[in-house]
């Protein structure tokens, strides 16, 4: 039987519990070069940018509020996280090139035989996902802008389902992570530094089509501590002072007069 998962996702600003990020972006923010733009959330806990050349962004601490600044004209992906939950946004900087989708929808079609796709007011993209040559077709898709999160309904088959696991343990393993599947939840786990961590999370929103739920039971391993200096020996004492005993010369004698 199909495992059903239907995404009509929301923004992480409402913070949908349970729900992790994949293709598409949850939200595609404009931004203008070197102006910035506050984002108030519900919660926030860590932000990464994919391109800090295009785009920066800083967690205001003990605000859940977000500063966006934008530094040259282009695209880049923002992963925000906050309790166990993440997701990813597309930030815009000036008025960069559009992206010609129709191609890449062509080709979805050939492989997706019930994929519908609306446009307008009514923006949906529908189908079911049989196999890994239709995964491998939307993830094509999916990353343009053509649609974000909320606008996917969307029904996997076991066989794609294990493709796309197949896909995330694969980039999970190098990290000391690995990935299965719960019902149609997927439980992340194991042991890795927080740099390995973030990778992680990229690894699950670039190999995933649409929106997945997640338990995320990774470790993330304390930083070890600065290595200590090398030991130069015991410390030297210092000499006790050698007396010198100062030797004044003998005074000398007037010359003696002749008579």
């Amino acid at each position: 039987m199909p495992a059903r998962m239907y995404f009509l996702g929301a923004l992480l600003a409402f913070l949908v519990p349970a729900v992790a990020g994949a293709w598409p972006v949850d939200l595609v923010l404009p931004l203008e070069a070197g102006k910035d733009r506050f984002q108030k959330l519900a919660a926030l806990e860590w932000v990464e940018v994919e391109d800090p050349s295009v785009a920066s962004a800083e967690a205001l601490p003990g605000s859940n509020e977000l500063l966006l600044t934008g530094h040259k004209e282009g695209r880049t992906l923002l992963l925000l996280y906050a309790e166990g939950r993440f997701a990813v946004w597309r930030l815009t900087v000036g008025s960069p090139p559009s992206e010609d989708v129709a191609p890449r929808m062509a080709s979805a079609r050939k492989v997706c035989p019930d994929l519908k796709a609306t446009q307008g007011a009514e923006k949906l993209l529908a189908a079911t996902v049989k196999d890994a040559a239709c995964r491998a077709a939307l993830l094509e898709v999916l990353r343009s802008d053509a649609y974000v999160a909320r606008e996917l309904e969307l029904t996997f088959d076991v066989p794609a389902l294990q493709d796309q696991l197949t896909s995330m343990s694969a980039a999970l393993k190098p990290l000391g992570l690995e990935a299965r599947y719960s019902g149609a939840g997927l439980v992340m786990s194991g042991e890795a530094s927080r740099e390995d961590w973030h990778k992680a999370l990229w690894e699950l929103f670039r190999r995933s089509v649409g929106r997945v739920p997640l338990e995320d039971r990774v470790e993330v391993k304390a930083p070890e501590p600065p290595a200590a200096a090398p030991d130069a020996g015991p410390a030297l004492e210092a000499e006790p002072p050698v007396p010198v005993e100062i030797i004044r010369p003998a005074p000398k004698k007037p010359p003696r007069k002749k008579g």
